[in-house]
């Protein structure tokens, strides 16, 4: 391996580093039409312990990718005012339950056909419901489809599938031993999280209904301090998600929910949207350094199956979901990708 003592004796060293790679490998990307977070993720892989081993200032560039992380999720907050929520919440309420339930289930009989016992396959079969919401949203960002119907919907049953995986890990954390004791740290642990979810809530109400307008009024001149507050307000959501339980995607969602009825919400979003995609860089790098390759050989059948369930069996549990309700099938197989 190379000697990097050089780039590892600034963390600024590293930071320039990976923006210098980023560029390269972006530029290809877009020679070769393919997505930036395709390209980002080759960064992580390549910066990581499996290959060059440049990153070590791990803590600075995991904290930049979840203030990019709390961004994005404050953006699409603020495209998410009450009204629309009221009107897709239905759908995407069923979507979100139904595909975590058909999901987990066959996921479930699946892992068992693969040989795996039956705790290591309700792990799987829980796994298999989560959805990437930061990849996803990104993904529907860059193509501008956010505000259609289907990617509404689609991110209405991202919120939904993270508050029930949220309850599921729990479950199955709880009762993993299977002990009595266990039984009662479940019940204390499930009520908890109601309770602070209902205290998150009642303080969400209570700032759109009394605090957002007058507040955003009274900065709304300064454009200094009125982003320095929507990353303020983005990050504390989001800190106070993932303390409370849930997490920190959906903390950054509920602060711009909170000030998407206000009237300087496009401008906002406007004088964010760069930053956004600075920040989540260094998302996808984090996320393809992350990526073990040497322990992938041993499970590329059990990856080779599952992928393929995920990427045909989901859209197609979304599509007859959505169908059952009402929905054209472009639509729901839309949503479900």
């Amino acid at each position: 391996m190379m000697d990097w003592s050089l780039i590892h004796a600034s963390p600024f060293y590293e930071l320039t580093s990976l923006l210098m790679m980023a560029t390269i490998v972006g530029f290809f990307c877009l020679l070769l039409r393919q997505p930036m977070i395709v390209g980002f993720i080759i960064v992580g892989i390549l910066v990581g312990p499996a290959f060059l081993g440049i990153v070590h200032s791990h803590e600075h560039i995991e904290l930049l990718a979840e203030l990019g992380i709390a961004v994005l999720l404050f953006l699409v907050g603020l495209k998410l005012d009450l009204h629309l929520i009221k009107t897709l919440g239905l759908v995407s309420l069923a979507t979100g339950l139904g595909q975590v339930l058909f999901t987990s289930l066959i996921g479930f009989f699946i892992a068992k056909g693969l040989g795996m016992d039956s705790v290591t396959a309700l792990y799987v079969s829980v796994a298999l419901t989560f959805s990437s919401t930061i990849i996803i949203v990104k993904l529907l960002t860059d193509k501008h489809e956010v505000d259609s119907l289907h990617g509404r919907i689609a991110i209405g049953f991202l919120i939904v599938q993270d508050l029930v995986v949220v309850l599921a890990m729990i479950t199955l954390s709880a009762f993993g031993i299977g002990s009595q004791e266990n039984g009662v740290g479940f019940t204390t642990h499930i009520a908890m999280i109601f309770l602070y979810g209902i205290t998150l809530l009642t303080f969400v109400g209570v700032f759109i209904r009394y605090l957002a307008n007058p507040l955003v009024n009274r900065i709304a001149n300064s454009p200094e301090l009125l982003i320095i507050f929507a990353i303020a307000f983005a990050a504390l959501m989001a800190t106070l998600g993932n303390y409370f339980g849930f997490s920190k995607e959906l903390g950054g969602l509920i602060a711009g929910i909170s000030l998407a009825s206000t009237p300087i919400r496009d401008t906002i979003a406007a004088r964010l949207s760069s930053l956004r995609d600075f920040l989540l860089l260094f998302f996808f790098i984090v996320l393809g350094s992350q990526l073990s390759l040497n322990q992938l050989g041993h499970q590329v059948t059990p990856a080779i199956v599952f992928s393929l369930f995920v990427l045909i069996g989901n859209p197609l549990i979304v599509l007859l979901i959505m169908g059952v309700m009402g929905y054209r099938k472009r639509t729901g197989f839309l949503a479900g990708l």
